[in-house]
């Protein structure tokens, strides 16, 4: 998928969050998908010189017998984004991402792209909560606002009439302003009765090549940048295996301020991008069971083999995601979760099963 300047797209709390032994796990293989979006928004005279091109792939892990899962009908607004944005990707076997959600979205007038990750909290489960829904609806606001807002300052040509500049629309919007924003819509989402997520969002500026990201929890991003990681965004948790996390509790449940974290918590960071850095942005699915070098290895093969940016996008998050379930398997090899629990003195072997959801982008200079 291209986005840039040649194209228009439109009682308990929990406390850990599961973990799981499971002997199997379902395959989601995405295939690679081109697509241009139309909009009926008027196209800024100003240059583009940053084109984006994104691929996404997800996994639910297995099915639990413990997981309540009442999703969202067809019939709501979010039920039918969820849909849409899940079918953009031509998932060939389940449109299911389990507890994980993300969009992928261009911003107001091609100013840029903003895409995201969340990952909701499974120990809600324990409480007869579908941690999925507050992910989805986190998601789903996040995009919401993404698409009024510009990557930057909202963009006036001066070779224009006044009447014409007077009707530039929308305000610049951060990722931290568009946490906050879309925290705030969750909690005013009636169908929506108390969960919690982590969250990872991020704007590509398509006119500086600005990227700008607000992270909460373990969910996170990385960028590459001609094979070595030039940054990779840390986790927040409160101790081993337990994140930060946006938290909306029921009417009938004290909250506890531990483990209901805030929007102006999210760490945040920016840096300009360069033709041909790869940025992926993940939940805790994938780090907590494949390393970095092995992430970096994947996608400078894909690189490697040809193809149009488009495709190498989507395959690259496809390996990734499969490479990740056979991690989550294995019983015998350290994993970077085996490795955390050992350094705060635990026994915990091979992988962890959990959902996986990857979102790719990789950027080119066009002017």
């Amino acid at each position: 998928m291209t986005l840039g300047p040649w194209s228009s797209p439109v009682p308990r709390l929990v406390t850990r969050k599961g973990t799981f032994l499971l002997s199997s796990v379902s395959q989601r293989a995405n295939r690679p998908i081109t697509r241009t979006y139309s909009s009926t928004r008027p196209v800024s005279p100003l240059p583009r010189p940053y084109q984006f091109h994104f691929g996404a792939s997800w996994a639910a892990k297995p099915p639990e017998r413990s997981r309540v899962h009442v999703p969202f009908s067809s019939d709501t607004t979010v039920g039918r984004w969820r849909d849409e944005m899940l079918g953009k990707w031509k998932n060939a076997t389940s449109k299911d991402a389990g507890e994980d959600f993300f969009f992928v979205t261009e911003m107001q007038n091609s100013s840029g792209v903003s895409f995201g990750v969340a990952d909701g909290v499974g120990g809600w489960v324990d409480s007869g909560v579908d941690p999925s829904l507050f992910a989805q609806t986190l998601m789903y606001h996040a995009h919401r606002y993404s698409r009024i807002g510009w990557a930057g300052e909202p963009e006036i040509d001066p070779t224009q009439e006044y009447e014409e500049r007077e009707r530039v629309e929308g305000w610049e919007l951060t990722p931290y302003k568009c946490l906050e924003c879309a925290y705030h819509g969750v909690l005013r989402e009636r169908l929506v009765n108390a969960g919690s997520s982590t969250a990872c969002l991020i704007t590509l500026n398509a006119s500086s090549g600005v990227l700008r990201a607000a992270n909460l929890g373990d969910s996170g991003f990385l960028i590459i940048r001609s094979s070595s990681v030039i940054y990779r965004q840390p986790p927040q948790t409160h101790f081993f295996n337990c994140p930060y996390q946006l938290t909306k509790f029921p009417k009938n449940m004290v909250p506890s301020t531990h483990f209901a974290d805030q929007p102006n918590q999210a760490a945040q960071y920016e840096t300009k991008l360069r033709d041909g850095d790869i940025i992926i942005a993940f939940t805790d699915g994938l780090s907590d069971n494949v390393f970095t070098p092995d992430i970096v290895a994947i996608c400078s093969l894909v690189a490697r083999s040809g193809g149009s940016e488009d495709v190498q996008a989507q395959m690259m998050a496809n390996h990734i995601v499969e490479y990740a379930q056979v991690c989550m398997r294995e019983r015998k090899k350290m994993s970077p979760f085996s490795r955390e629990a050992l350094r705060e003195g635990l026994y915990y072997r091979g992988g962890k099963i959990d959902d996986v959801t990857v979102v790719t982008a990789i950027v080119r200079e066009t002017v």
